[in-house]
């Protein structure tokens, strides 16, 4: 219903209002989610006021197998956001992406993420479904990007404000969150095509995915490794397919054609 509600949205919608089609999903939904009975509101029970979050909560302690698996998962968000931020330029702005802005996005990811760590989270990444989302709407505005994370920060600020967000059913978040993905997907799949497809880039892109997906649907395939290597690729298929797409590319030859010839 929530996808539905969505695409009907955005089809007879005029002018900006087609912006709003997610949303418009979301609000409707999650109406319905509550006349349902689906919606469990069990965690405002009892839920403080303001929840001001501490500085260095835990004690820094130099662990290598620490240090290794927060490396793995930098370069793994690194990865991610050179991913979104060139999937964006290429959706939403239609041109390729600067050197600049790579550079940007990493900077600010790296800066970020280690204002995280002095209050005891782990890395910030971006998230891909957010070039989906601006890929919908194609809203790429400074103002509204800022809102969000205003929200965000009020959201953690105010435990029930965090709370009454996470009271959204999956399957309303997850109607929403469909053509996002797909967007995604295709977004990437024209990335890949202005690679060209080359035998050497069918062979990196096909076994980089179907390692990434194969590892990630069979996570026991890890218990054969030592727990720092479960922890970074147990659960993670970006960076088993980051580790796989980075050696194919150093390992295989650049004239593989010729080579077969």
């Amino acid at each position: 219903m929530t996808l539905l509600c969505c695409i009907g949205f955005n089809i007879f919608a005029k002018s900006y209002w087609k912006q709003l089609s997610v949303l418009f999903g979301l609000v409707v939904g999650y109406i319905l989610a509550i006349c349902m009975n689906v919606v469990d509101f069990s965690a405002l029970e009892g839920i403080s006021l303001v929840a001001l979050p501490s500085i260095l909560p835990y004690k820094p302690i130099f662990n290598a197998s620490a240090i290794f698996s927060v490396l793995m998962i930098f370069l793994v968000s690194a990865t991610e956001t050179i991913g979104d931020t060139s999937a964006l330029s290429e959706s939403v702005l239609g041109r390729d992406v600067s050197d600049k802005e790579i550079s940007g996005s990493l900077s600010c990811d790296g800066f970020i993420s280690s204002i995280s760590a002095l209050f005891g989270c782990m890395p910030i990444t971006s998230f891909s479904q957010n070039v989906g989302l601006i890929a919908m709407t194609k809203v790429v505005n400074r103002f509204a990007i800022a809102t969000g994370a205003v929200l965000m920060i009020i959201a953690g600020i105010f435990p029930a404000v965090g709370a009454v967000l996470a009271t959204l059913p999956e399957a309303v978040l997850g109607g929403c969150t469909i053509m996002m993905f797909g967007t995604i997907v295709l977004s990437g799949l024209q990335m890949i095509s202005k690679c060209g497809f080359s035998q050497r880039n069918i062979t990196i892109a096909a076994l980089s995915l179907s390692i990434g997906l194969g590892f990630t649907q069979v996570p026991e395939i890890f218990n054969l490794f030592p727990d720092i290597i479960r922890t970074v690729f147990g659960e993670n298929c970006v960076a088993v397919v980051f580790i796989t797409s980075i050696i194919l590319n150093l390992v295989l030859p650049q004239d593989m054609e010729a080579d077969n010839k």
